[in-house]
């Protein structure tokens, strides 16, 4: 189902543009920067199909976030116009950007030219969100230099210098486990702080870098148990 095919009524306590926002705080909590990046998601794939406005009840029958809680997130951060109406997905998707400090565009390094990272470097999941994949490394001497895109694939004994000449703040890597804490650690030394993990490899990181770490048997373990119980 996508995001234009809902036809719920908007509901009563929505709002309708963004015109008197709060300050945002220095940190969110870790609940609250999780469920705003959960209904980013939703409204970034509404914008993409032109929907205008979207109410609470739609955006909780996508997040399985309680409509309730949809409203009370959003109203921390200020008012957002007429209630009633649905809230404007264009300038929710501002706003939040704003609130999660995501506005703007963000550079990335992808590591692996494989099936995985060619089909990431392809996806827009991160272009939706403002993150760009400008340099891909490959540690495979007949992937350097094959193209990807309008990229090509390059030599990881150049990630220093790609990091700091590209402005690359996030690295990604699809990478087998055995390679990927080589990879971790060499980012950590070129200034890389937030690391998205491919891998099933649990790297060892310094306390100031961000690893997340995508394992989709973690998520169907995770969702089989809501499942049984």
């Amino acid at each position: 189902m996508s995001v234009g095919d809902l036809t719920k009524p908007h509901g009563a306590g929505d709002t309708n543009g963004a015109d008197d926002t709060e300050p945002v705080p220095d940190r969110l909590s870790l609940g609250v920067a999780a469920r705003l990046a959960r209904y980013l998601q939703v409204l970034t794939k509404a914008k993409k199909e032109g929907k205008e406005t979207i109410s609470s009840q739609e955006l909780s029958s996508f997040t399985q976030v309680n409509s309730t809680q949809i409203r009370r997130d959003l109203s921390g951060f200020g008012k957002f116009g007429k209630r009633g109406v649905g809230y404007n997905v264009d300038g929710l998707v501002s706003q939040i950007r704003k609130i999660l400090r995501t506005a703007g565009q963000h550079n990335i390094a992808l590591f692996g030219a494989g099936h995985l990272g060619r089909a990431i470097a392809s996806s827009d999941v991160f272009a939706d969100h403002g993150f760009r994949v400008v340099a891909i490394f490959d540690a495979d001497p007949e992937k350097v230099g094959t193209s990807v895109g309008a990229l090509q694939v390059r030599d990881v004994a150049t990630v220093p210098q790609v990091v700091e000449d590209e402005d690359i703040v996030v690295g990604v890597l699809a990478v087998p486990s055995s390679a990927a804490q080589t990879l971790a650690d060499q980012l950590v030394l070129s200034g890389v702080k937030i690391i998205f993990n491919y891998s099933e490899s649990l790297l060892r990181v310094p306390p100031e870098v961000t690893v997340h770490t995508s394992s989709p048997a973690v998520d169907l373990l995770y969702a089989l148990y809501f499942y049984l119980t």
